[in-house]
């Protein structure tokens, strides 16, 4: 790498955190500013039984906003690189043109095009950050209880209890508990139906607790109602059956990881490859969910690309052979950028009739690749 590859990426990468830096102050200060009186009130939780001066009382509230938000802001950043790449690129070939850098490149003999490998290397190089934050920061599960947490919850280590309402897993059975508790895999005061073909109930399990172990959940205590359909349509129900003492196993796909899924629905986006994998080889596993994390597993690989790709498409706008007016440039370049961008992430998120989800997500990569090669081509140099 020459001295001027080394000085435009080190100018790239600076400009790139700089605005990294910037988006999540505001993003943060906005935050804080909105949610202020629920800081101050769990620092004054934390704190009861003293009376701690308001410098402490603020001190405490300070730091739970930092202990909300800095992993949340490792996940802001696997959302927030696109943009902040596009944007230090414009900032980066401003100055370079403001100062005529590229001119005088240009009368050494080298080409526009060899200017910009600096700024697509350290783009690589930043996406793939991006890639090694969702596949194993984020998805450390020391990290991903932490990204689910409300504003009241800073300062928790663990995923908060929640109530889990009628839910049917991939065999038709419904499940219903009082509460889960996602660090203990526990189910408190347990309902389950099991239902026919035709979705008729046929019998109701319930147990004061179950317990995720070895692929089923364990139902302490269970009790079971069968329910028989007499041929004048009415349901009547036969002897239950169970005693204290008695322990059901019933296995499910409904496991504590799809549980949380269903609970918080960008949970999926936290998840591995390798994760998602293994909750996909489970064959009771529901169709809906399948199509689901199939689409979270695969749209990350079409973002990544569809990232790099909008980097190449705005290049040509800041790449100029003479000076011109940056700011005009800049106009042209914002809703270029910002649509492919967006568009690439709701492109993968939408359904396609009569497309399976491993080729649907991928179809904003296929959209930017020619026009990707025509703004690639239309680079004068």
């Amino acid at each position: 790498m020459t001295t001027l590859d080394r000085s435009i990426a080190r100018q790239f990468l600076f400009n790139t955190c700089a605005l990294l830096v910037l988006l999540f102050s505001f993003v943060v200060a906005v935050d804080v500013s909105l949610n202020i009186d629920r800081f101050l009130r769990a620092a004054e939780r934390m704190l009861e039984g003293e009376q701690p001066s308001g410098v402490r009382k603020l001190l405490v509230a300070a730091l739970l906003v930092a202990d909300l938000w800095w992993p949340k802001l490792l996940q802001l950043f696997s959302y927030m690189v696109g943009l902040a790449l596009v944007g230090a690129m414009g900032f980066t070939l401003t100055q370079m043109v403001r100062h005529r850098e590229l001119v005088a490149a240009l009368a050494g003999g080298i080409s526009l095009r060899r200017l910009a490998r600096p700024l697509l290397v350290v783009s690589a190089v930043m996406i793939g950050l991006k890639v090694v934050d969702q596949e194993f920061v984020l998805s450390d599960p020391r990290i991903a209880p932490l990204l689910t947490r409300d504003h009241g919850d800073a300062g928790s280590r663990e995923w908060s209890a929640f109530s889990v309402p009628p839910t049917a897993d991939g065999s038709k059975r419904v499940f219903m508990a009082h509460e889960f508790v996602p660090s203990e895999n526990r189910l408190a005061r347990v309902h389950v139906w099991e239902r026919d073909a035709q979705g008729r109930t046929t019998a109701m399990t319930s147990a004061p607790e179950a317990v995720w172990r070895s692929g089923a959940w364990e139902l302490a205590d269970a009790r079971v109602e069968r329910l028989i359909l007499s041929p004048s349509g009415a349901e009547s129900v036969a002897a239950a059956s169970g005693a204290e003492g008695t322990t059901l196993r019933i296995a499910t796909d409904l496991d504590p990881a799809s549980l949380l899924l269903r609970r918080y629905a960008s949970f999926s986006q936290s998840l591995s490859w390798r994760q998602i994998s293994a909750m996909l080889r489970s064959p009771r596993l529901d169709p809906a969910m399948r199509q689901r994390l199939e689409r979270a597993r695969w749209s990350r690989v079409s973002n990544a690309l569809s990232t790099y790709l909008t980097l190449v498409i705005t290049l040509p706008f800041f790449l100029v052979r003479e000076p011109r007016n940056m700011l005009v440039q800049s106009l042209k370049c914002a809703p270029i950028g910002i649509f492919a961008l967006l568009g690439s992430v709701f492109g993968a998120a939408v359904d396609v009739p009569g497309l399976p989800v491993q080729v649907s997500v991928f179809l904003p990569v296929l959209i930017l690749i020619p026009i990707a090669i025509a703004a690639w081509s239309s680079v004068k140099t």
